[in-house]
């Protein structure tokens, strides 16, 4: 059938775009436009092939085969099919399991269907030598894609290079029109500075009964005094050596004894030095010591799933595959805002900003299952990263901030 299809090993086309761009092949060093790569791969196969494209085939590991945000955005884009094999971490090292083999059975497999004239390979794996010479062998022109190497030498496997049928290089100049590093001339940069919210919660200092009930040490000479006492706003330096003096990360029952630090959420007020918060909504909730509970109007708040209709429902879903970028930060504020924006009382929002650093039980384990579809959990224990955590809070307390303030406003 005169149709041409392209095979990305996506591991080695992003890794080898990182090389060539910013020195390593981490994929953590560039930003990826997928949009624009795919319509890239799209309109040069077409070109060279002269054949019209019947689909991409997009291979890439993931961890637990939990397909990541990209994946979700590459899966619903028109002509694009996406194929996960496993990602695990060896020596501190992640590799890609079944990609090879995965891409080997469906080259093998369209050529044995006649489903193409020719397919596109981009990849440098000489696993995939026999399947291209399978392919060849059923009458199909194979194109072999090289990214260009950062040293100028061969990224692919010679044996299959010799195999080839037409080779094609993707320089520099084609791999930029999608891909950029994160940083110029691909030169290591320090690690990011936390996010405000975030580093101030971190860097609370812990009340005198947490030392002791919470089970968290704290150094010797590190600052215990309550955050009340505390100047409204901190340098970020200072949050940071704060930070340093504490071992391990406070648990919101260490939080509930602290007042919320400036800017951080709105109506942050001091809490009981008794009050047992939920820490991991899967783990059920804690009952405040003497048996007081959840206040009444924090149990009577609804949540998002009781306030959104089957369409809203499903136009989220597009939103989070299309636009969401699967940030732990992003995701908390997207999530406040649309329970903010669909509560039909707006002065609930008042009583919420009162309960500040605690989000109500039940909203907040519907708040980290969302967040477990952006592919947050961790691989072991299907647990949320501790600091992600935070992060998924901070971004729901800072948008609950940012509306709070809109309706006030508002109303004057």
């Amino acid at each position: 059938m005169d149709r041409c299809i392209v095979l990305v090993d996506a591991g080695y086309l992003l890794g080898a775009a990182a090389s060539l761009l910013a020195g390593e092949p981490s994929r953590s060093r560039i930003h990826v436009d997928h949009a624009a790569l795919i319509q890239g791969l799209r309109e040069r196969a077409e070109a060279e092939t002269e054949r019209q494209l019947l689909r991409i085939y997009w291979f890439d590991g993931a961890p637990d085969r939990v397909p990541q945000p990209e994946h979700r955005r590459l899966r619903v884009m028109p002509r694009v099919t996406v194929r996960l094999g496993a990602l695990t971490r060896s020596d501190g090292r992640w590799a890609q399991k079944g990609v090879d083999a995965a891409m080997h059975a469906e080259l093998t497999e369209l050529a044995r269907n006649r489903a193409c004239s020719d397919v596109v390979l981009v990849t440098g794996d000489g696993d995939l030598l026999p399947g291209m010479m399978a392919a060849k062998e059923h009458g199909v022109a194979v194109h072999l894609w090289a990214v260009q190497a950062a040293d100028g030498d061969y990224n692919q496997s010679e044996d299959l290079v010799a195999e080839a049928d037409e080779r094609r290089v993707l320089d520099r100049a084609w791999i930029t029109q999608a891909v950029r590093a994160k940083e110029p001339g691909g030169i290591c940069a320090p690690q990011p500075v936390p996010r405000p919210e975030i580093a101030a919660i971190l860097s609370a200092p812990l009340p005198e009964s947490a030392h002791t009930g919470a089970g968290r040490a704290v150094d010797e000479g590190a600052d215990t005094q309550p955050a009340q006492h505390e100047p409204a706003a901190r340098p970020q330096h200072d949050a940071e050596e704060r930070a340093a003096a504490v071992k391990g990360v406070p648990t919101p029952k260490d939080l509930a004894a602290l007042r919320g630090p400036a800017g951080a959420a709105p109506a942050a007020a001091q809490h009981p030095t008794s009050a047992t918060l939920r820490w991991s909504s899967d783990k059920g909730w804690v009952e405040r010591p003497g048996g007081g509970g959840e206040p009444p109007e924090a149990a009577s708040l609804p949540t998002l799933a009781q306030l959104t209709t089957a369409e809203q429902r499903w136009a989220d879903r597009e939103e989070d595959i299309t636009a969401v970028s699967g940030d732990p930060y992003e995701v908390g504020q997207v999530f406040a805002r649309r329970w903010m924006a669909r509560l039909a009382d707006p002065a609930r929002l008042g009583k919420l900003g009162g309960m500040y650093p605690r989000v109500p039980h039940r909203i907040d384990g519907e708040l980290l299952r969302y967040a477990a579809r952006f592919g947050l959990l961790a691989h072991k224990d299907d647990q949320i990263d501790e600091h992600d955590r935070y992060a998924i809070r901070a971004g729901f307390w800072r948008e609950i901030d940012v509306r709070t303030a809109e309706h006030a406003t508002a109303g004057e």
